[in-house]
């Protein structure tokens, strides 16, 4: 698939990004931050790709050497491995990509048992699962299967939120 954007300001939020800019109690404007250090941005990277990996451990999404590597630099993960078919493949980049300060995947994933590759829709505001089902299906009671498609990163099918990029299979 190669590189996949997403909305950098939108999904869950993992890790703290911004610094600090909270004025001194007197008032005056806050001195400038010192620019960390190669070997804290390092640091801050791990801890970021570490945070993206244990998020979608939490998925139960099966892959075999499962490895993320963060830049903060250019908001990229990179994720690698092997996923036991097309659709653990698409949620993992689905799960590592719908996380705030996230902008782009780097997908070198390979997968076990090639399968037709699912298209992908951002939610855009005022859109419903039975809307974008409608949209794209023709059918706006097909919006169970989008629903099932972007589970368990999906708990309910109310629960999407502008920004968000889901898979949408195609139909059977």
């Amino acid at each position: 698939m190669g590189i996949l954007s997403f909305v950098k300001e939108a999904g869950e939020k993992l890790f703290h990004t911004g610094q600090n800019a909270a004025p001194a109690a007197s008032g005056a404007a806050p001195s400038p931050a010192a620019a960390p250090s190669g070997a804290e941005v390092a640091s801050l990277n791990e801890t970021a790709a570490n945070a993206i990996l244990n998020y979608i451990k939490t998925q139960n999404l099966p892959v075999n050497d499962l490895k993320v590597t963060y830049d903060g630099a250019s908001a990229t993960a990179t994720v690698s491995g092997q996923a036991q078919d097309q659709a653990t493949k698409e949620k993992v980049l689905l799960a590592c990509g719908n996380i705030h300060s996230v902008a782009q995947v780097d997908d070198q994933l390979s997968v076990a048992q090639p399968a037709q590759e699912a298209k992908f829709y951002t939610v855009k505001s005022g859109d419903t699962l039975s809307k974008i089902s409608k949209e794209m299906y023709g059918d706006a009671n097909k919006y169970n299967t989008i629903f099932e498609a972007n589970r368990p990163m999906l708990t309910s099918p109310d629960k999407i939120y502008p920004g968000q990029m889901l898979r949408i299979p195609a139909q059977a």
